[in-house]
């Protein structure tokens, strides 16, 4: 007799798997990573579609198991129930229940998404302006220097190849990789991100670069060190090394959208560069001069310095455009707006964004980025120690913020 899906008599780790991957079947993209048994996925995916409103109800069922059960060890119990509270916010939003957006992000991930302060992106614009190359008005200039970093298409795969080496010989010589990993790389269209990280299991990952909008120069050494090297691919292959197959903690065979898991992911993974090269700018500019200069690819890494370190202040802009949207119930075009009035961005790339925080799947997820870097920055203080604790244990948003 086939046994019934989402069994409470079952043990809580394959009740949890089993909770993603259904939960999976009503929103794409919410498993973003599984490498678990075999027989539960095709369970998942060959079985009817089960009813958010019950996903919800087996979630609270082992919410409270979990709470008040001994199995399994108190840290791992206290890890998966982190989890399964997103889990449950997201099939209660699914099932009809209202959820405000303040509520479903701190639910999800652990935080509570804060209005960053106007201050300090009208001071940054104060420093991008006396620091960008040219006259005129401000978010023209620093449109113009911006799209002016754009790598040649013809070069990027070349360009991308070699950082990707780079950063993997740095992680491996700070931190080792496990025998057998690979990153494979390839160019895509049509997608709301501009870089992604599917994990294939067995130490694989593909990493897919978004080509929608030109490939600026600027970012290219954190786009590889965050999906890769020291980033995603790095955490999922220490993981599968030393959670799954060393301890047998399945729970770490599936990675889901909505849950703390993704804002210590990101907020490691946007920490990378300054760990395995240097918090300096400086330093990050020269790396990815280094690598351009062969491919002949005009890239001037002082003045690319000196505006990333005065373009700082933006960083609170994305999950600005956030609460505008989903707190204050304002439409695309205001929020496009003021991605361009504050983040100073062309109209095409404040549209980009826009299209992220509403894609369904993605709405909420910007707080991993906003919220998740300063979390991590805060817990690493610069302890490459610390950082490889991100990268092979598990830790959960309160730990880190304790920690601190």
């Amino acid at each position: 007799m086939r046994r019934r899906a989402l069994d409470p008599e079952q043990d809580p780790i394959t009740r949890y798997l089993e909770l993603g991957l259904a939960l999976g079947r009503h929103v794409e993209g919410l498993v973003d990573a599984y490498i678990g048994p075999t027989e539960l996925a095709v369970a998942a995916e060959e079985g009817e579609v089960v009813p958010a409103a019950h996903l919800a109800e087996a979630a609270r069922h082992l919410l409270a198991d979990l709470e008040t059960g001994d199995e399994p060890e108190p840290e791992r119990r206290r890890w998966v129930a982190a989890q399964v509270r997103g889990l449950r916010t997201t099939a209660l939003r699914l099932a009809g229940e209202a959820v405000g957006y303040a509520d479903e992000v701190e639910a999800c991930y652990g935080v509570r998404p804060r209005k960053a302060p106007e201050e300090a992106m009208a001071e940054a614009h104060r420093r991008l302006d006396a620091v960008l190359p040219g006259s005129g008005e401000l978010r023209a200039r620093y449109g113009a220097w911006r799209e002016a970093q754009a790598v040649p298409p013809h070069h990027l795969d070349a360009a991308l190849a070699s950082l990707l080496e780079d950063l993997r010989e740095r992680t491996d010589r700070c931190f080792g990789l496990p025998e057998g990993e690979r990153v494979d790389m390839e160019l895509v269209t049509g997608q709301p991100w501009s870089g992604f990280n599917y994990y294939l299991g067995g130490l694989r990952s593909r990493v897919a670069v978004n080509v929608d909008l030109p490939v600026l120069s600027p970012g290219l050494a954190h786009l590889v060190a965050h999906e890769a090297y020291p980033g995603h691919h790095t955490e999922h292959c220490r993981k599968e090394v030393g959670l799954v197959r060393r301890r047998r903690w399945l729970e770490e065979t599936i990675f889901l959208v909505g849950t703390p898991q993704c804002l210590l992911a990101e907020g490691l993974a946007d920490l990378g560069l300054e760990v395995v090269v240097s918090p300096d700018p400086r330093a990050q500019a020269a790396l990815v001069a280094e690598h351009l200069r062969p491919l002949g690819v005009a890239f001037d890494p002082d003045v690319v310095a000196e505006v990333a370190g005065a373009a700082h202040g933006l960083e609170g802009v994305r999950g600005n455009v956030a609460l505008l949207l989903h707190e204050e119930g304002a439409g695309a075009d205001e929020a496009v707006a003021y991605a361009e009035r504050w983040g100073l961005l062309p109209r095409r790339r404040a549209e980009k964004l826009v299209e992220f925080l509403t894609d369904p799947t993605w709405r909420a997820y910007i707080t991993c980025y906003v919220e998740g870097l300063p979390l991590c920055r805060r817990f690493v203080g610069g302890d490459p120690a610390r950082f490889e604790r991100l990268l092979t244990e598990q830790l959960t948003p309160d730990q880190l913020a304790s920690a601190a």
